[in-house]
């Protein structure tokens, strides 16, 4: 007997495929439509989000309208605004050699894409990537995390109600559906969460020759060495490590600077927390939880043995950490990754703590960034022009940003994407729309002037070298 949850996961996808083939989703109209479905279903809804984030993350209102909401609604009105420029045909230019003819260049959908959604923003990494599958005129199959339950729940209830023409569909569950799911052939799979999973993900679609969008992580790296804007540097880079307790891909992971500065960055920092969490972060209602004890657990190993300089409190039954900082000691070479002689250097870090790991020079530093995979994001805290060149010529990573962090994730406009072992492919605006999307070349030469008997058969010297002028 075939166990209930398989047949329905092989419905879903079935009928999914179904819809796709029956041309319902490629009408732009019917694309504008399901867009402002989305955009309903978000605004309709808004406190049942709030309350499920709450649940999973204890993420507070405002943090869960800046980071999930807002951020969804900004790239829905993004794409809506630039949808019908984006899809209209453009021209495509031919050589001489195969004039008179004409050609452009049509934008068609994929099918039907498949998103598996990480916990740690379980609305915005959820309907961002759908956005550009639904933009482009697919269909998709939504699998949110297991790990944010109250979310997934949501998400099961609302997709049916909003999407009752079956061009969304969600499957709920953990390992065991997720594995089923990519078992079946899918036209792109977007997933966002670690490099482990990624392999899993990369090697399945791999069966169907699946293109796919990896978001993945890594150990993003902060370059500090502004001493004239310390405290205003300081806040910036708390607010990205700390926001949703540190489970963020992009966060700030370590921070390499100067061993004269770590004092004076240490003590902003923790002015910084104070003045954004309080005294007592354990009280603020926008203060995160760790999601799981699994991960809890995790965390508390990486801190054991370490005299942290700001925070290191914590509390399993509430799942709560504080906002943490810890120096660590001048190591002969700085390093990080598996070799690193730390263990907060070996691992993503995906919690609130935050190291900082003294260096010699930014030369220094980038050689560190060098030696191991690249990462998701880099920030550069400078007012040297050219400390930021070096840091943009001589690095690579999948974005960099001076004097803040985060931000380029709520940037519609701009491509969000890892490169390497942080990720595969990029998304947001008209870079989904082009990654969900098959750019296709029409080409039409008409019979009349048959130019291309040039390139038949029998070939002359003269021939073949007119031919090639035309090329």
């Amino acid at each position: 007997m075939i166990p209930q949850q398989v047949f329905t996961i092989s419905r879903t996808v079935a009928d999914a495929r179904r819809f796709f083939d029956s041309g319902g989703t490629r009408p732009l109209p019917a694309r504008v439509g399901r867009l402002r479905a989305l955009r309903a279903l978000i605004t309709e809804n808004q406190p049942a989000f709030e309350a499920a984030l709450w649940d999973d993350l204890r993420k507070g209102a405002g943090e869960a309208q800046l980071t999930e909401i807002n951020v969804t609604l900004a790239e829905i009105d993004h794409t809506l605004r630039h949808l019908r420029r984006w899809a209209r045909p453009g021209r495509g230019s031919l050589p001489p050699a195969l004039w008179p003819a004409r050609a452009r260049v049509v934008s068609e959908p994929l099918g039907v894409v498949l998103v598996i959604a990480p916990w740690n923003y379980p609305v915005q990494l959820l309907l961002n990537p759908l956005v550009g599958a639904l933009a482009a005129g697919n269909a998709a199959v939504l699998k949110p995390s297991e790990l944010a339950p109250a979310t997934s729940a949501l998400f099961t209830r609302l997709v049916p109600r909003y999407f009752p023409d079956g061009a969304v569909r969600v499957v709920q569950g953990g390992i065991p559906e997720t594995t089923d799911l990519l078992r079946r052939r899918f036209d792109h799979i977007v997933f966002t969460g670690s490099g482990t999973v990624g392999r899993i993900v990369m090697k399945a679609a791999a069966e169907h020759l699946t293109p796919v969008t990896l978001e993945l992580g890594g150990k993003s790296p902060v370059w500090f060495d502004d001493d004239a804007r310390l405290h205003r540097a300081a806040r910036r880079l708390a607010w990205a490590k700390f926001t949703n307790a540190g489970q963020t891909c992009v966060a700030p992971d370590y921070v390499m600077t100067t061993p004269d500065r770590i004092p004076a960055l240490v003590d902003a920092l923790h002015r910084a927390i104070t003045d954004m969490w309080g005294v007592d972060p354990r009280s603020s209602g926008d203060y995160g939880r760790i999601v799981n004890e699994r991960q809890f657990d995790r965390l508390t190993a990486l801190l054991n043995g370490t005299e942290p300089a700001v925070g290191g409190e914590y509390d399993r039954d509430d799942r709560y950490m504080a906002p943490t900082v810890v120096t660590l000691p001048a190591l002969d070479p700085p390093a990080v990754g598996p070799a690193a002689s730390h263990p907060l250097l070996r691992e993503e870090i995906f919690g609130p703590v935050l190291p900082i790991l003294p260096v010699g020079s930014p030369e220094e530093a980038a050689a560190v960034i060098n030696n191991w995979d690249k990462p998701l994001a880099l920030y550069v805290f400078t007012s040297s022009a050219r400390t930021r060149r070096l840091f943009e010529q001589r690095t690579s990573s999948g974005a960099v940003v001076h004097d803040a962090g985060l931000i380029h994730v709520a940037a519609a406009g701009l491509p969000f994407g890892g490169v390497g072992a942080s990720g595969i492919g990029a998304y947001h605006g008209v870079h989904s729309w082009r990654a969900f999307s098959h750019l296709k070349p029409v080409v039409h030469k008409p019979l009349t002037m048959d130019t291309l008997r040039l390139a038949q058969p029998p070939f002359t010297a003269r021939r073949l070298r007119l031919v090639r002028r035309l090329l």
